[in-house]
C-alpha cells in the first residue's frame, strides 16, 4: 500500500465541464466549448477495483453540471451503490431541461441509481444566468422521489458579510421555504477563475484558503477528471491501482 495513500476515504467524479450555467464566481472559469463526459466504464471499473483494496465511505459527481448527462451520473452511483459506498452525493444547479417530464424522469432514476444526498446550488450567481422555475420543479420531483436534498449556496467573503450578492442568495433560498429543504453550509467563493476576475475587490487584503486543497502527502480523496487525469496520472492510459501505486510526493 503506498504510504501516501493509505488514508484513501473518498471518490470525487468530475462528470463534465460542460454547464448550464455561466457563473460570474465558477472557480474553473468560463465553461466555453466544454463537450462531453468522462469515460464511464473506465472510470466504474475504477471505483471497483479501488473499493476492493481500500475502505471507501463517500463518493460525490459534480460537474460543470452533471446532470447534463444523467445517464453517466446513474451508471457510476448505481457501482458506488454495489461496492457499499455509504455516502453517494450529487452537486448540481439543477437546470438541465426545460421538459418537466424529462425532469421528474431523471429525478426518479436518480433515486433509483442509490444517490443518498443532493446539494443543490442555489445563489445569487447560480440564478443570474439559471431560470428559477425548472430548479425548483427539479427539486420538487427530488423530494418527492424520497432523495434528501439541501440547499448548497455559495456566499460571497462569508455567509454573515452584508453585501448585495449575499442578500440576493438570502432572498433565493426563502422561494424554497414551501418544501421545507434543509439548507447546507454550502461555500465560501475562492478566489480563483471568474471569481476573481469579476469580485476581486471584495478579497484584497484578505487570506482564503482553498476548499479543494489535498495534503499530497495523505490523500484521502481521488478525482477523476473528464480527460482521465486523477493523481499524477491518466486512468486513460494506466490502471488506477498502478497509478496509486507510483504516486509519489516531492517537496
Amino acid at each position: 500500500m503506498n504510504e501516501y495513500v493509505k488514508n484513501l476515504k473518498r471518490i470525487e467524479v468530475v462528470v463534465t465541464l460542460a454547464c448550464t450555467g455561466r457563473c460570474k464566481h465558477c472557480s474553473q472559469g468560463e465553461h466555453i466549448n466544454c463537450t462531453g463526459h468522462v469515460d464511464v466504464d473506465i472510470v466504474k471499473k475504477s471505483i471497483r477495483e479501488v473499493c476492493e483494496h481500500y475502505d471507501i465511505e463517500s463518493l460525490m459527481t459534480f460537474g460543470g453540471e452533471p446532470l447534463i448527462y444523467p445517464e453517466a451520473v446513474c451508471d457510476i452511483h448505481k457501482v458506488a451503490t454495489q461496492m457499499g459506498i455509504g455516502k453517494r452525493q450529487l452537486i448540481t444547479n439543477g437546470y438541465f431541461s426545460k421538459d418537466f417530464g424529462r425532469i421528474e424522469e431523471v429525478a426518479n432514476n436518480l433515486k433509483d441509481s442509490g444517490v443518498n444526498e443532493i446539494l443543490l446550488s442555489i445563489d445569487a450567481f447560480h440564478q443570474e444566468t439559471i431560470p428559477l422555475e425548472p430548479v425548483m420543479y427539479f427539486a420538487k420531483c427530488i423530494s418527492k422521489a424520497g432523495v434528501p436534498i439541501k440547499l448548497s449556496p455559495a456566499w460571497l467573503v462569508s455567509e454573515d458579510d452584508d453585501n448585495e450578492y449575499n442578500n440576493q442568495t438570502r432572498k433565493l433560498l426563502k422561494e424554497f421555504d414551501e418544501l421545507n429543504l434543509k439548507i447546507g453550509s454550502g461555500n465560501v467563493i475562492f478566489p480563483s477563475g471568474n471569481a476573481l476576475k469579476y469580485f476581486g475587490e471584495y478579497f484584497e487584503g484578505k487570506e482564503f484558503e482553498s476548499p479543494y486543497e489535498e495534503d499530497p502527502r495523505d490523500v484521502r480523496a481521488i478525482s477523476f477528471s473528464p480527460n482521465g487525469d486523477v493523481l499524477d496520472g491518466n486512468v486513460y492510459k494506466n490502471d488506477i491501482l498502478e497509478i496509486i501505486k507510483n504516486y509519489s510526493f516531492t517537496e
